[in-house]
């Protein structure tokens, strides 16, 4: 009793120092965050390819987030918000991941690619990713990233770019510059929750109608349906779904999953009871903000982050 009594007096004494002290913490881990060194870049230095007009919806970029020196680690991670192709989540499916990744020392690339809102679907996002992950393996000495730790993630619809990321690198025929040398192959994808059916039961038919129209010939479906494009070449993947997402049914990374283990490529997949679509981090939903550390440690037992 006379601890408590003790430690309550002295709460009371100092409670204005306290809530100064507080507030000085919090300053400092927000200038922590904000502090993070960040490059905004266009993907093309003229017109990128299709592209409808000069204003900025038609200039396809990325933020790259860089790791503090304390603790910077050599891979680098290319971020697809969804959006269902008309749109982009750039705050939780873009920011808060950029966040996310700086705090363990990875490079994050956020891309803002071309979609349905501003004008553009196939092949347009695509075209994006691929020059984006180009682009990174192009800088990776000057960034300090591994050329064979360069992963793509996505989100939603993003996750559906990322897995045609992962499953269409085709070297181009005629590079019309350095960075089109480069292989666009990701070394590894991470899907959160992603469309990766297309035309059946299960699909995002708003995200598959923005992306190649509501009447596309079956050989476009075909093409974009992803299960179906994996092969002995398609990189590690790790892939996390709610049960309870009716917008994106967790078929969809069943599937894929399925098609990569068909073909022996490390995979890990996390089904979660609880938790509706658009689960970014997943701070929200208990349990669920387990798939970040589940995510971190998959990273690790494959070799592209160190313990």
């Amino acid at each position: 009793m006379k601890t408590t009594l003790s430690l309550t007096t002295t709460l009371l004494f100092v409670f204005g120092s306290l809530v100064l002290t507080n507030t000085v913490l919090i300053n400092l881990v927000t200038n922590t965050v904000n502090a993070a060194e960040q490059k905004k870049m266009t993907l093309w230095e003229q017109d990128a390819p299709n592209a409808l007009g000069t204003e900025e919806k038609d200039k396809p970029r990325i933020t790259v987030w860089f790791p503090d020196k304390s603790n910077a680690t050599d891979m680098a991670v290319v971020v697809c918000p969804g959006g269902g192709y008309g749109g982009l989540a750039l705050d939780h499916e873009g920011k808060q991941i950029g966040e996310w990744f700086h705090s363990f020392g990875v490079t994050a690339i956020i891309l803002e690619y071309r979609h349905r809102g501003k004008g553009y679907g196939h092949p347009n996002p695509l075209l994006d990713v691929q020059r984006a992950i180009r682009t990174v393996r192009f800088n990776a000495k000057d960034w300090e990233i591994d050329p064979a730790k360069i992963g793509v993630m996505g989100f939603s619809a993003g996750g559906h770019l990322a897995s045609t990321a992962g499953t269409h690198f085709e070297n181009m025929e005629k590079p019309n510059d350095e960075i089109d040398k480069m292989s666009c192959r990701p070394d590894f994808m991470i899907l959160c929750y992603p469309v990766i059916l297309f035309d059946v039961k299960f699909t995002h038919r708003g995200s598959q109608h923005n992306l190649i129209g509501a009447n596309a010939p079956k050989e476009l479906v075909e093409y974009y349906s992803n299960e179906k494009q994996v092969t002995e070449k398609t990189p590690p993947t790790f892939i996390f779904f709610t049960n309870e997402d009716k917008t994106v049914p967790a078929e969809n990374g069943i599937e894929f999953y399925l098609a990569l283990r068909k073909y022996k490529i490390p995979a890990e997949l996390h089904i979660y009871q609880k938790g509706a679509h658009g689960q970014g981090l997943a701070k929200k939903q208990t349990g669920n903000e387990m798939w970040t550390e589940l995510c971190k440690a998959w990273l690790i037992n494959n070799g592209f982050l160190k313990k």
